[in-house]
């Protein structure tokens, strides 16, 4: 049972209920009715929870609830979620059935602007692009009652901002482009080179849209054989050549290193114009900062029910989700703020020295990659930071002992567990089977610091194959983190995250740091997560696919310093919440930071 309430904390005279049942998990042959044999109003000789004659289920009643919280806690699956609510947000404007997932208002496009959309994953985000798609006719929370037309709709949001895109959604005078969150499946669905496919959806733009993601060099390789990376921008350059009115782009930063998301971002502020507009969902903060004009949060229970805020300027509405405080709806969606503190670096002489290595260079085919001499203690979070192509698996490989350099010889081999970027599912294994092998070694403390940060539990039953993309990539992290390896490399462990797990991933790796005195090399772009989770830094610079060199370990501010140098951007911290922030090019404090030299972090 969960509580969300208002900021004041007060209690409620009344409670509004949420009752969702997730079918897939409830087997009442196997309890014999357990939640109906127990729930007091039952027994009372009300029935609250009766049987779904359709799918041969349960079923709440959610006005007769009274939110004891006795049957989600004896359901043996974890099927039933009940939410107190001392907030009425009104009517759905969707709902998926009885006891299943609705969503509360929606994000509004605005002409001219890139409006952002940050929230946990799971609280109705597709559900909103799937309605301003015109893929989904909201049912209002009428379920029962099936409609074909948006008659009822449009009276419902008569004289309001929506009437005018509904209306066009109905009358199909709106027509939208949308870029998929999972871009692999273009590779699965599509026969061709790049050229190929953005030529069909539009001949006369294709050059144009080439150049600006800088597409050449790939143009005439096949879908199949293109990286994360290539393939997101080639998703968003399709997306981009369709005539909408409407650009709904789905996690432009996945796969991406830092320079190509600011490429991005320019590339998505350029599809807007005066009877343009764009709708943006991102979980790189410091990204949805640069990128757009305004932002709608999204909160509530994931699978459960999600609402729409209201709109707010980018900074504040960032703010507001940090501080887990919706101020425009009263409503407190997370019992603590994140926060960000100003590091000094740590005191290396209490850490011992893990892994020293002398200057070496390693050839992978045509590319070469050179290391200074550096030392690894153990205690520490290195963050891996760098272009794509760049050498940063090359150097891990070659710590591990997979790789042997060209000049130059490593010491000794150490233990190594490796997370690579793109993870796998194992067929025919459930979680629990996966992570007992993996962790079979780990301590109590160890499983206890991994399990239940990462939400692991309600997992353990389902088979790899069947999980989504953030939920195997928790699993994989958590297998990675669990071994007895010395030195454990994580290769972009926030993608397919949200904000929230982001963090929860952060943190859980400062956790294992500190706790289990591990030593952790993170490989990832998103500058607040490395911001948040490293002691120290390793940077890399160079010629992707052709040559890199490594410098490091470095303190935070040099290792930031470096590569901010290299992008030509200046990075600031929020007074409120001291989160990262880039600099608008050439604003006042981008020209003084850059002429002082002090590209990381000044205060407002």
């Amino acid at each position: 049972m969960n509580y969300l309430t208002r900021k004041n904390g007060a209690t409620p005279m009344s409670l509004k209920r949420i009752a969702v049942i997730d079918h897939d998990k409830c087997y009442p042959d196997k309890c014999n009715w357990l939640c109906q044999r127990k729930c007091p109003v039952n027994r009372s000789g009300s029935e609250c929870i009766t049987q779904n004659t359709i799918k041969v289920k349960a079923q709440i009643a959610e006005e007769l609830c009274t939110g004891c919280g006795i049957c989600p806690r004896i359901c043996p699956f974890g099927a039933i979620t009940i939410i107190n609510l001392d907030v009425d947000f009104g009517e759905p404007i969707h709902s998926y059935g009885v006891n299943a997932f609705r969503l509360h208002k929606l994000p509004i496009p605005q002409k001219g602007k890139v409006t952002g959309i940050v929230g946990r994953n799971g609280t109705g985000k597709t559900t909103a692009i799937g309605i301003l798609a015109g893929n989904i006719i909201p049912n209002m929370g009428k379920y029962e009652n099936k409609t074909e037309n948006y008659n009822a709709l449009l009276e419902k949001f008569r004289g309001k901002e929506l009437y005018s895109v509904f209306s066009e959604i109905a009358n199909k005078k709106h027509p939208v482009s949308i870029k998929p969150q999972m871009v692999e499946k273009i590779a699965r669905t599509y026969q061709g080179n790049v050229k190929q496919l953005l030529m069909h959806v539009n001949a006369e733009k294709t050059p144009f849209v080439v150049r600006e993601l800088g597409l050449e060099k790939i143009a005439e390789r096949e879908l199949q054989h293109l990286s994360g990376g290539e393939l997101q921008k080639v998703a968003l350059a399709a997306c981009a050549l369709k005539e909408a009115k409407t650009y709904f782009i789905d996690e432009p930063s996945s796969y991406l290193d830092i320079r190509e998301r600011l490429r991005a971002a320019g590339f998505i502020r350029g599809l807007v114009t005066d009877e343009r507009s764009v709708l943006a969902v991102e979980h790189d903060l410091v990204l949805l900062d640069y990128l757009s004009d305004n932002v709608h949060m999204m909160f509530g229970q994931p699978s459960v029910f999600g609402v729409v805020s209201s709109v707010h300027p980018t900074r504040e509405g960032i703010n507001q989700y940090l501080e887990g405080y919706a101020k425009d709806e009263n409503y407190r969606f997370r019992e603590k703020p994140i926060t960000f503190l100003d590091k000094s670096a740590r005191d290396i002489k209490k850490q011992i020295p893990l892994l020293t290595w002398p200057a070496f260079d390693v050839k992978q085919g045509t590319f070469t990659l050179h290391a200074d001499a550096g030392t690894i203690h153990t205690n520490q979070s290195i963050g891996i930071l760098g272009p794509n192509g760049i050498g940063k698996t090359t150097f891990v490989k070659t710590l591990a002992g997979i790789l042997t350099p060209e000049q130059g010889k490593l010491p000794q081999k150490i233990p190594v567990a490796y997370k690579p970027q793109y993870v796998e599912a194992t067929p025919n294994t459930t979680v629990e089977e996966f992570l007992h092998t993996r962790m079979s070694t780990a301590s109590r403390e160890a499983k206890h610091l991994l399990v239940e940060p990462l939400h692991l539990q309600p997992l353990y039953e389902k088979q790899l194959d069947t999980l989504s993309g953030g939920e195997l990539q928790r699993v994989h992290i958590a297998a990675a983190l669990g071994s007895d390896a010395s030195l454990i490399l994580l290769d972009e462990p926030s993608a397919m995250l949200d904000v929230e797990q982001r963090l929860q991933v952060a943190k859980t790796i400062r956790n294992i740091v500190d706790v289990q005195e591990k030593t952790v090399l993170v490989v990832d772009h998103d500058l607040m997560f490395m911001d948040y989770v490293s002691d120290r830094l390793l940077l890399f610079e160079g010629e992707p696919t052709l040559n890199g060199k490594v410098h490091g370990p470095l303190g935070m501010e040099e290792g930031m310093n470096g590569l901010l140098k290299q992008l030509g951007i200046s990075v600031r911290r929020d007074q409120s919440t001291k989160r990262p922030r880039v600099n608008k090019p050439g604003s006042v404090k981008d020209t003084e930071q850059k002429k002082a030299g002090d590209y990381y972090y000044t205060k407002d």
